[in-house]
């Protein structure tokens, strides 16, 4: 009867209630049927605030895009992107790719992301340096820009991360191995990740040098225009 908190999870959210409610009457009847008190229960709902506090941090994340993308940053980056001749999106991207997995490598994850980084600069200053260069981008050239700066995003953080000795990934093998009484050592697996992060910027990088080569000879074509 203990798991009848999860029954409460997956029909809560079958008929749609309010999931904050959900959980915590699943909460209430998984401590309820484990014998718990009152008390005992919400204080480990409190507990488990406690601990998890950092969390909210997310939450601000979004409210403060809203008002600076309504105040014109996208607009303002798209202008500076403008405005810089040698600028190209595959150019943009490069450099994105190449300050994300050194700053992941450096155990600064949080550096960058797709809600504080992509949408509001990377992705707008990538298409802007399109539409300096040939005019009005359509709108599946502005899909798979982005799509692009996503990736970027995804694959700088992903190879640069195992760079970095107290990264989870790196502590999760550790204890891997241990129990498994396999000698190892975080500094190796760590340095061991660094070809693979190298390559990982070489091959992506390649990748989007045929971006900009695919947008001119797409974009080039359809507009009749162009900078070399």
């Amino acid at each position: 009867m203990v798991l009848i908190g999860v029954a409460i999870v997956i029909v809560g959210f079958i008929i749609r209630i309010n999931p904050l409610l959900v959980v915590t009457l699943s909460g209430l009847a998984t401590g309820l049927f484990a014998h718990q008190s009152l008390y005992e229960i919400i204080e480990q709902f409190g507990k488990a605030f406690t601990t998890n506090r950092y969390m909210a941090v997310f939450i601000a994340t979004l409210p403060v895009i809203g008002l600076l993308e309504r105040f014109g940053l996208r607009e303002q980056a798209e202008h500076v992107v403008s405005n810089i001749k040698a600028a190209t999106t595959g150019r943009i991207l490069t450099a994105y790719l190449v300050i994300r997995e050194a700053a992941a490598a450096a155990g600064l994850t949080s550096l960058g992301g797709h809600a504080q980084m992509v949408r509001p600069l990377v992705a707008p200053m990538a298409e802007g340096a399109a539409e300096a260069k040939y005019g009005t981008l359509p709108d599946r050239v502005r899909d798979d820009i982005r799509a692009h700066a996503a990736a970027v995003d995804n694959i700088g953080l992903f190879f640069g991360e195992d760079v970095f000795i107290a990264i989870g990934a790196i502590l999760l093998m550790k204890g891997f191995f241990d129990q498994n009484g396999i000698p190892s050592d975080p500094l190796h697996m760590a340095l061991w990740a660094i070809p693979t992060a190298v390559a990982a910027l070489i091959v992506h990088s390649f990748r989007l040098h045929r971006l900009d080569r695919s947008l001119h000879k797409l974009l080039y074509r359809e507009n009749g225009k162009g900078r070399a």
